[in-house]
């Protein structure tokens, strides 16, 4: 079911600078302050035109990116605000293949929207994991639902598509399972993928689209599976040094050469930089703090081009740190109602959106830094050739040391004291 109606507000911009404007869910009083109501995930549009979030209780609100652009209302395809209301709590979502540049073609598409998704052209989808182990799969132009999928028996954590623009889709589960669907083939055709011994909490496709990784939230398990063969490859071991921890998020670098995960327990959190090709720990960042139990990390993303790495937890609403860097390049102030669920980088980069427990959505000035031209020649580089190539080639150790990404210091902590918070505060 697609509505046009208006479930949520803008808000004006607080008196952080950084934040740029917050939507509010509009609710009925009698689901104020009920379970069900968190925003568990939002997503931008490929081609960075639309903006989704799960507002709770089985709503997903679809509006046109930016907000305030009079272009919203011009045009030949429906700009207007929809909302897709799924039937059960909405965990993860994803945005499908990049619909075309030509309104002609998108129209035809909207039109005609099973023969066009099929080809894997002229359609926007719109995937959305429920609680109950479906996944709906809806036409964002015209608001059908076109597609559900069956045989997930748990929580639909998280869901991928491959940067490739293929029709398809990696989800990951509580059941313990990550499914791979052809939406080609109307989902008939699934890869399950098995070896995770718990609740899997997220998931992440290389830029190559050569490897999946996932992590398990009880398991400890950091796995990589081939896209390719749907086989396993390996679990990264040894990157933490806790008995009793729990894993939450994970993220692949944009040139694919480095994999993020991280971690919290009872007292404090840290993340794990992978070489996903050696299985070897690069860095660590950790986060120490007194209040026990009450600080957990939720999410993690790398900016689009790679040079920073946003953090969502307990007790501010953002943090951005730039791997290798002593301290933050950003980071709020401590709110501890923020709650922060999830978070997802605009593809141009400059604004992350950030999910509450309260169903609610902020969007965040996010820096800018113009990459150096070695940054950008490693990644051109990185994202074709894999660890072991570029160790094989006759480079100078220092080189070969920055091209894998092993210039970045083993052990860093995110801050030492109150005085040196305040200097790297926004």
């Amino acid at each position: 079911m697609c509505s046009t109606e208006n479930n949520a507000e803008l808000q004006p911009k607080s008196s952080d600078s950084a934040l740029l404007l917050e939507l509010k869910t509009r609710r009925p009083p009698s689901l104020v302050d009920r379970a069900g109501c968190e925003t568990w995930s939002v997503d931008f549009s490929p081609d960075g035109a639309w903006f989704a979030w799960s507002m709770g209780h089985g709503i997903v609100w679809v509006v046109a990116w930016p907000l305030d652009s009079e272009d919203n209302q011009k045009g030949e395809i429906d700009r207007g605000d929809k909302s897709f209301s799924c039937g059960h709590p909405v965990w993860g979502l994803a945005f499908g293949p990049r619909p075309p540049k030509s309104a002609a073609v998108a129209k035809a598409a909207a039109a005609h929207p099973t023969k066009a998704s099929s080809r894997g052209r002229g359609v926007l989808l719109l995937a959305t994991g429920l609680e109950n182990g479906v996944i709906k799969v809806w036409n964002v132009f015209t608001g059908d639902a076109i597609l559900d999928l069956h045989g997930h028996e748990g929580v639909v954590r998280d869901l991928v598509f491959p940067q490739n623009g293929t029709l398809t889709l990696i989800s990951s589960s509580r059941d313990k399972t990550l499914r791979i669907w052809d939406l080609a083939h109307k989902g008939k055709k699934v890869q399950v993928l098995t070896g995770h011994k718990d609740w899997i909490s997220s998931c992440s496709v290389s830029s190559d689209c050569s490897m999946i990784a996932s992590v398990g939230r009880f398991d400890r398990m950091v796995c990589l599976w081939s896209l390719r063969s749907y086989t396993f490859i390996r679990n990264l071991t040894g990157g933490t040094h806790k008995t009793l921890y729990l894993l939450s998020s994970c993220d692949f670098s944009p040139d694919g050469a480095v994999l993020a995960t991280a971690a919290f327990s009872g007292s404090s959190w840290w993340i794990d930089l992978w070489d996903p090709y050696t299985a070897e720990r690069l860095a660590t960042l950790a986060d120490y703090f007194e209040d026990y139990g009450q600080n957990q990390i939720s999410a993690i993303q790398f900016s689009p081009d790679g040079m920073n790495l946003t953090i969502v937890t307990d007790d501010r609403a953002l943090r951005i740190w730039e791997p290798g860097k002593r301290g933050m390049v950003m980071q709020t102030k401590r709110d501890r109602e923020s709650n922060g669920l999830c978070c997802n980088y605009h593809p141009q980069g400059g604004v992350v959106a950030t999910g509450t427990r309260d169903g609610h959505v902020r969007f965040w000035k996010a820096p800018r830094t113009v990459p150096s031209l070695c940054h950008l020649c490693r990644s051109i580089l990185r994202d074709s050739v894999s660890t072991h190539q570029i160790e094989a080639l006759p480079l100078p150790k220092r080189i070969q040391e920055y091209l894998t990404y092993r210039n970045i210091p083993e052990r860093l902590r995110t801050c030492c004291s109150d005085d040196e918070e305040e200097e790297w505060e926004g």
